[in-house]
């Protein structure tokens, strides 16, 4: 019988993995787009409150200072720069990302945007969808004129690429508050599908400003974040209607990311589900080491889930025990468990393919 070319480059793979030599020799540039849970710093320089810029935030970064990440250490990008060999991505805003840090990449991500550009409203100030691909594209006349417009494109080209949107168009917009102006517009079953059709233009600038890898995170179990619990929850049960909604946002996710890579003839978009992953730790919380996947560490109110995390807040002495860090956002720990599944997950976490066949096969190329 014959052996499929994808079972031999699953099985190099593994053997790459297994010496360590999945990360390139020359670690390749890396741009992040999307909102809190993979802002790395950018709302410090914005007039905004969604800002995580203030302890305990950062309490376990190896500075130990809020970093405008929210998270009490490093978040996704960071982890997947580590094992990428790369330097973690600075934060477009930073007047640190010049000269030579170009060449690493951007963060253009802003925590409280969504897909809908009046997600967020009440945060004000933050860098929306669009305004972070016009960023992507001033970040390429900006290396354009360090190392020339070719090098640029290839460098662009041959990057990966992280997007993480949508919750906050449920959160912070569909169901901000009763009867809000998007849910009096659309019923739930059709303003997925319209979300999703707005998500496609957003991947498709992307891929039209040279994106060719590119990870696209689905959303996480919406209705079983600290923060719904404390609103919903009377005995620690998931709040069903943003269940209901994520149920709906994430399969027609996948099905849009397969329809254009079909279209474009390659594997441009990974589809990574991160709700599956989300649920392994409630399902199963100590089997991951935590004790805890309903209450958050820092926070306050029932399952410290009301308002984000402040110097007056409850505090756990372990972050390690907990899947949540505040009300909305992982851990380190939790984060690191996700990691480790967009690099080596199977196909029900990472589809058509993980991150460490994506190395290997661009390696090969």
């Amino acid at each position: 019988m014959a052996v499929s070319k994808t079972l031999v480059l699953l099985f190099a793979t593994s053997i790459f993995l297994a010496f360590g030599l999945v990360a390139e020799a020359e670690p390749r540039a890396f741009f992040v787009f999307g909102d809190s849970l993979v802002d790395s710093g950018n709302n410090n320089y914005l007039v905004t409150s969604a800002r995580a810029d203030a302890p305990p935030y950062g309490i376990d970064h190896p500075t130990h200072r809020a970093t405008g990440r929210f998270s009490n250490g490093y978040n996704i990008p960071d982890l997947i720069s580590q094992r990428i060999g790369s330097e973690p991505t600075l934060p477009y805003l930073s007047p640190q990302l010049r000269g030579q840090k170009l060449l690493i990449g951007a963060n253009f991500a802003s925590a409280g945007i969504g897909i809908l550009n009046d997600t967020g409203i009440q945060f004000v100030n933050i860098v929306r969808a669009p305004m972070q691909l016009a960023y992507f594209k001033q970040y390429q006349q900006r290396v354009s004129a360090l190392i020339g417009p070719e090098k640029t494109k290839e460098l662009v080209n041959n990057a990966l690429v992280l997007v993480t949107l949508g919750g906050n168009d449920f959160v912070n917009n569909y169901y901000l508050v009763p009867l809000s102006a998007r849910s009096r517009q659309y019923n739930l079953q059709d303003y997925v599908p319209y979300i999703i059709s707005e998500y496609r233009k957003i991947l498709m600038r992307l891929y039209d400003l040279g994106a060719r890898r590119v990870l696209v995170t689905g959303t996480g179990p919406l209705g079983c974040v600290p923060a719904e619990l404390a609103q919903h929850s009377r005995n620690g049960e998931c709040a069903a209607e943003l269940q209901r909604a994520s149920s709906l946002f994430n399969p027609q996710l996948d099905d849009m990311l397969t329809g254009l890579n079909n279209e474009l003839g390659n594997h441009v978009f990974i589809g990574v589900n991160t709700k599956q992953m989300h649920n392994d730790f409630m399902t199963n919380p100590t089997a991951y080491g935590f004790v805890t996947a309903k209450m958050a560490c820092c926070g306050q109110g029932p399952y410290n889930g009301i308002g984000l995390c402040t110097p007056m807040s409850n505090l756990c002495s372990n972050r390690d025990l907990y899947v949540f860090w505040d009300a909305f956002h992982p851990s380190e720990k939790a984060n690191r468990l996700i990691v480790d599944q967009i690099m080596i997950g199977s196909n029900e976490y990472m589809n058509p393919m993980n991150l460490s066949t994506i190395l290997a096969l661009d390696s090969n190329n």
